[in-house]
């Protein structure tokens, strides 16, 4: 703009905001993110949304009970909650998606990736043995009815070897156990007995298609943790019950 042009609209100039991301206001989104302080898939995720920009704002808090809130069904699940620019994203939901939805503005609750995929952003590298699994980015309607928003192939590179952001125990390498036998093996990072919580850095998980890595389970009942102690090996059982992956029966040893 031309200065005669710039005194002629006074304060127009002075307060028409710069352009920049998503052609709005220079300040990148700021994306509100609930998870557990020590999952490191959601550090993962969260680190992908400052390379693509955002501005995050990290709640260690847990998101079962933010997106209970929030109204996002627990059949969609994952590891994170987050909400941006008044949408609600559950997920690994790709940073490329997220600016789409802001673009668009459709008439949504927001955007979700059930589970934790291998191959989505923050569950995707070297450590998973840059095997990459399909999943469906949906856009979740206020009545929790669900479209695919984008699809994500899947490719053919070689199963995981190792945990997220460090190779798991020992045994965790080895073959998945006998049919029937969902028992998996893990060595303890951190407990929360206040919580109901505890840390495993863990081999594959078959039943619940779940490579090795780091991740924070609720157990059934406190009492699983008596006896227990970081830095130890342990068996256990795990499900995905509501949306939360929970400890059902835990023992030390290899």
């Amino acid at each position: 703009m031309k200065r005669r042009d710039c005194i002629r609209w006074g304060a127009a100039c002075l307060t028409a905001p710069a352009t920049g991301w998503l052609g709005a206001q220079t300040a990148a989104p700021l994306i509100r993110v609930w998870k557990d302080p020590n999952c490191g898939c959601c550090n993962d995720w969260i680190r992908h949304l400052h390379a693509h920009g955002f501005r995050v704002q990290a709640f260690d808090s847990g998101n079962a009970a933010m997106r209970q809130r929030l109204g996002i069904p627990p059949a969609l699940a994952s590891c994170h909650t987050a909400q941006v620019g008044g949408y609600v994203i559950e997920g690994h939901v790709p940073a490329a998606d997220i600016q789409r939805l802001l673009r668009e503005r459709p008439a949504a609750l927001g955007l979700a990736v059930p589970r934790m995929p291998v191959g989505s952003p923050g569950m995707d590298g070297p450590e998973y043995g840059n095997r990459r699994d399909p999943y469906d980015v949906l856009l979740v309607q206020r009545d929790g009815a669900t479209r695919i928003y984008a699809s994500y192939p899947g490719s053919t590179a070689p199963a995981p070897h190792g945990g997220h952001g460090a190779p798991g125990p020992a045994s965790a390498d080895a073959a998945p156990s006998a049919a029937g036998d969902d028992w998996a093996t893990g060595e303890i990072r951190r407990i929360d007995d206040a919580a109901g919580k505890i840390t495993l850095r863990h081999g594959p998980i078959p039943h619940l298609d779940m490579p090795p890595m780091t991740m924070v389970f609720q157990v059934r009942d406190r009492a699983l943790l008596q006896g227990l102690q970081p830095g130890q090996t342990v068996r256990f059982r795990a499900l995905h019950i509501g949306g939360a992956y929970i400890v059902t029966d835990i023992k030390a040893g290899p």
